[in-house]
């Protein structure tokens, strides 16, 4: 193996290429399903057929995009037996059950009405039809809710005991290990993100046809929904996202050292560094530019409030500054070019001019798939930031992984490379596909194969035929006319 691409390395790319790939089919599906509760809802109030087609339209992308979730998923818990199994012996009496708790609930919830979202429409009543909707919506809510406790409990751990032999074992009460202290903003923080990632790419598709078609109702109405999500949500985005900073201040502030670039302590007020290239070796923000005191005044809403730098921290306890550095950028930078984006789609509602500005159609499809690397870049600062601690201040890294070669990991990691990009990079492109074709009047939805689901026995039904039409068909399937001889 090269040097320095030891067995811990290459199991740490390995679960981040993996959760990477894995993340932005979630962070899509969470806010389809809503979307898509919202449309059948609207339609059932309006009986605008409009309603319909843009549900029919997005479902096709929602079963594709939920399927590839699923299934990246899955792998992920194998990998905490092969590649973490230190860390699921001590910590698994904690999280496994949590785990569970989210296929107990979520996952078979979603599993249960699935089906009938996707195939039932034309089977049951239009209320059951959208009550399934709702179910898979909320479903995906659920799931996240679990994930994001058992991630939050990673970060902030609360309510366990450490046994004998030392796992860590749950307390006297749940509530403190699944309402712990950082829960609650990343939940949100990480709910609005997914509806924000639906938004602009319903916007960007919605504008892709608008730069087409200016008169196409669908997309028109795609557009003017996701513009309006994108002027509302994200300003509360960022009043979320300041109060996760500021919990994240009080429980983690080394993370919060690394994304702002504080190698040394402020006792007169810290500055905010817009641009800096970080010197982990020399412990210093090379060709630093920043705004005088800003630092402090949204940390600690007090331009003089002294702020601790990397300096009170031990070497062996930081971060590595510059990926959370550069990557807390690239997230807060695509959430004020989102902010931009929604106010300029308020600017054109106002002159009137939300579906005739090319300029403002051709931005939002550039932003179209924002949302993806604003999750991505908000994850690696949330987990690189927790280094060097897999259960902060409880279980380092290093001592979670399993006892294995390096050369075991990087084949399975090749494997992993290898397949993804096959098969989740063909899924990708068949839901570009789809997306390319604008909705029309009469979107068809999902179909079903038209012989139907293949039976136990393995005979398949064929296609349904006129009983006076079989009457007139002998052994050799010649067919009679009235009055020819049997």
């Amino acid at each position: 193996m090269p040097d320095g691409l030891d067995a811990l390395l290459l199991a740490r790319i390995q679960f981040a290429f993996t959760v990477s790939f894995h993340f932005i089919f979630p962070a899509f599906s969470i806010g389809l399903a809503s979307y898509l509760a919202v449309l059948e809802a609207l339609w059932l109030k309006t009986g605008k057929p409009l309603y319909l087609d843009l549900f029919k339209y997005w479902l096709k992308i929602f079963a594709i995009a939920f399927a590839m979730g699923v299934v990246s998923g899955i792998v992920m818990s194998y990998q905490f037996g092969t590649n973490w199994s230190v860390f699921s012996d001590k910590a698994g009496p904690v999280i496994g059950p949590l785990m569970a708790y989210e296929v107990l609930t979520a996952f078979f919830l979603e599993a249960g009405f699935l089906g009938v979202m996707l195939f039932g429409m034309e089977k049951v009543g239009r209320k059951l039809h959208f009550a399934a909707t709702c179910m898979v919506a909320l479903g995906t809510f659920i799931s996240a809710f679990w994930i994001l406790s058992v991630n939050s409990w990673m970060h902030t751990p609360t309510g366990f005991v450490t046994g004998a032999n030392g796992q860590l074992l749950p307390g006297e009460s749940w509530w403190e290990i699944v309402f712990n202290p950082s829960f609650p903003y990343r939940l949100v923080h990480t709910v609005l993100a997914a509806y924000l990632t639906t938004a602009f790419v319903v916007g960007g598709v919605g504008a892709w046809h608008l730069l087409k078609d200016r008169a196409n109702p669908h997309a028109r109405k795609m557009f003017s929904m996701a513009m309006w999500m994108a002027a509302i949500v994200v300003p509360v985005q960022i009043f979320a996202g300041d109060l996760h900073g500021l919990n994240t201040m009080e429980h983690q502030p080394q993370k919060v050292m690394a994304m702002e670039g504080h190698y040394e302590s402020h006792p007169d007020g810290a500055p905010l560094y817009l641009f800096g290239i970080p010197n982990d070796d020399e412990q210093r923000l090379d060709y630093a530019v920043g705004i005088p005191k800003l630092s402090s005044l949204i940390l600690k809403h007090d331009l003089d409030a002294p702020l601790a730098g990397l300096d009170t921290i031990p070497d062996d306890e930081q971060p590595p500054v510059a990926v959370v550095f550069w990557s807390f950028r690239v997230m807060v930078g695509i959430g004020f070019a989102m902010l931009g984006i929604g106010l300029w789609s308020l600017f054109a509602r106002w002159r009137r001019r939300l579906y005739d500005w090319p300029m403002l159609h051709k931005a939002a499809l550039a932003m179209g798939p924002s949302g993806f690397v604003a999750v991505i870049a908000g994850w690696i600062t949330t987990e690189v930031g927790r280094q060097p601690y897999v259960v902060y201040n409880i279980l380092r890294t290093a001592d979670a992984a399993s006892p294995l070669d390096a050369p075991a990991v990087a084949a399975s990691l090749l494997a992993f490379v290898v397949v993804y990009f096959a098969v989740f990079g063909a899924g990708v492109w068949y839901i570009l596909h789809l997306m390319r074709k604008a909705p029309k009047p009469g979107e068809y939805g999902v179909k079903r194969g038209d012989k139907g689901p293949i039976r136990t026995a393995g005979i398949t039904p064929g296609p349904t035929q006129d009983p006076s039409d079989a009457s007139r068909r002998d052994l050799s399937g010649s067919k009679h006319e009235p009055g020819d001889a049997p």
